[in-house]
């Protein structure tokens, strides 16, 4: 994000984030879902590797590399003004649409499913506030806001370390800038719903690792922890996302769907993830949630 132009195309990727409702699959699978392809190879794989008995991270870890090299295309679930349906496309990922299809084909997996409907299934109960989809604003737009709801919820536990810090987030870049968002341009009546929301968030303090102290805790991350980067930029609480791989070797590596110009697609970072988080000044440090077994 060395331009504003890269940063505010990354900003609407995170916070323009997903939509996933309830019509059924079989009224038009074309536009809920895309890329059959793509997860019957990995439920054939998962099949031959019997993944569904690993823990879930690392059942998230082989689900992950699955999905390296895929195209990184910002947008792509946002198909319709008026509604909020499930759209789910595992051809073309975002940062945040690639954690979220790598945790819940690992959620699908685990709980047997193989189908588009079952993780159609899995996708909305973690896309939306409560798992329940209503308009445009039920969506967790933001990540913390996305962290928080699935903790309750059981999906994810919230990480806390020895070096930790508690800040106060300080969102609304959706409310300020609704013309940056279709639906909010379009229904003007969901403004005020996600200006409340984001005062619920920052009513929530934040457990974050700074940046200067990433080195010293990168050892206790797990593979199939979620990251979420924090960010000085005004109005967001964090920026990018992506997942922690562990390497063979033991290193704790940053993987995410890379919106820079030299990747346009699912990488592993190089090196270690306290050093693939120093790319930009504005970036405050991280959170962290662990994936929890399905009940």
């Amino acid at each position: 994000m060395q331009t504003r132009r890269l940063f505010i195309a990354n900003l609407l990727a995170t916070l323009g984030a997903l939509s996933c409702g309830q019509q059924p699959v079989s009224a038009g699978i074309n536009k809920v879902f895309q890329g059959e392809g793509v997860l019957n190879r990995i439920t054939s794989e998962a099949r031959r590797g019997n993944w569904q008995k690993l823990p879930i991270g690392e059942l998230m870890g082989k689900v992950a590399h699955q999905f390296l090299g895929t195209e990184y295309v910002a947008n792509t679930l946002d198909g319709d003004l008026d509604r909020e349906y499930c759209s789910v496309n595992l051809t073309a990922l975002d940062c945040v649409t690639f954690f979220e299809s790598t945790l819940c084909i690992a959620r699908m997996l685990k709980k047997g499913g193989s189908s588009a409907a079952d993780l159609l299934a899995e996708v909305t109960y973690t896309r939306y506030r409560g798992g329940v989809v209503g308009d445009y604003s039920s969506r967790l737009h933001y990540t913390s806001d996305w962290f928080y709801d699935n903790q309750k919820k059981g999906v994810v536990q919230l990480l806390n370390f020895p070096v930790s810090q508690v800040i106060t987030p300080k969102v609304g870049y959706m409310s300020e800038h609704p013309q940056s968002y279709k639906q909010l341009a379009a229904h003007k009546s969901l403004i005020a719903k996600i200006k409340k929301q984001e005062e619920d968030i920052n009513k929530r303090p934040l457990s974050y690792v700074p940046i200067k102290d990433m080195a010293a805790m990168e050892s206790m991350l797990k593979t199939g922890d979620i990251v979420g980067i924090c960010t000085s930029q005004p109005g967001i609480d964090i920026s990018h996302t992506g997942l922690v791989l562990v390497n063979e070797k033991g290193v704790p590596q940053f993987a995410d769907a890379s919106s820079k110009a030299r990747n346009m697609k699912v990488v592993i970072e190089p090196d270690s993830i306290s050093t693939a988080l120093s790319w930009s000044k504005s970036i405050t440090g991280a959170m962290f949630a662990r994936p929890l077994e399905p009940r």
